[in-house]
């Protein structure tokens, strides 16, 4: 709950990948700095969530709103088909965001979805994804090499939360292979890129529930998302 004048804890998922730093090569919980940065910029404070455990309850008993942010693709098993000989999996990490966002949900915790976050929301929603996008559609553009984003312009539903935040259009950087094929129940698309990508979706309702295929955090200079995130986990902490 967020104390009035205090600052509301915002979750960041984490990978759980080897790293180097110092004398060290390990395992380590780690995550891009942008998000922590985009996350203080929109006047939240970052708690930097791994994914190991299943203290569901107690984590989002502790947080004020929840950031599920990219990385790996999901195991393919979730939404009923075989991996595609592109599509890399965490199936540990895809155990515990699954399980953390069941519980954000079941509290009404504001929930933003970036990249990897919002085709996390579509499963749990019962939808699809496609594997990998070269192949489906014939074309890179959505990651065009290796650690370098693409760039895409995203037309947003008027009306839609997404809309009254970013306004119709947003030119964004993008890195994703992967991308909503069948929608999940209960969720509205709400974005699109210009070759009719689901860039954009959201949970119809008075609940902060928005997932964006899009990397919003690459862009210091734009907090419109996170301080929205912010700002509706100040407004269910007040209530």
């Amino acid at each position: 709950m967020v104390l009035s004048g205090s600052k509301p804890l915002i979750g960041l998922t984490t990978y759980l990948e080897p790293a180097r730093f110092g004398v060290w090569d390990t395992e380590t919980a780690l995550l891009h700095g942008v998000y922590v940065d985009s996350v203080v910029r929109a006047g939240g404070v970052p708690v930097m969530v791994p994914p190991v455990g299943a203290g569901y309850a107690e984590l989002v008993s502790a947080l004020d709103a929840l950031v599920l942010t990219g990385g790996a693709d999901i195991e393919p098993s979730r939404y009923g088909q075989e991996p595609h000989e592109k599509t890399y999996i965490r199936p540990s990490r895809d155990a515990f965001e699954f399980g953390l966002l069941d519980a954000a949900l079941s509290a009404g915790l504001p929930v933003l979805g970036v990249c990897r976050g919002m085709q996390v929301l579509n499963v749990a929603f019962g939808g699809t994804l496609t594997q990998h996008l070269p192949e489906a559609i014939g074309s890179a553009e959505h990651q065009p090499a290796l650690a370098t984003f693409g760039t895409s312009t995203v037309g947003l539903a008027e009306g839609s939360r997404a809309s009254a935040i970013l306004g119709p259009e947003i030119k964004c950087h993008c890195y994703h292979h992967q991308a909503v094929d069948v929608l999940g129940r209960g969720l509205e698309a709400v974005g699109w890129s210009a070759d009719g990508l689901v860039e954009a979706l959201e949970l119809p309702g008075d609940a902060f529930v928005l997932g964006v295929q899009w990397h919003p955090e690459q862009d210091l200079d734009d907090r419109r998302l996170f301080a929205a995130l912010v700002a509706a986990a100040r407004e269910k902490g007040s209530s």
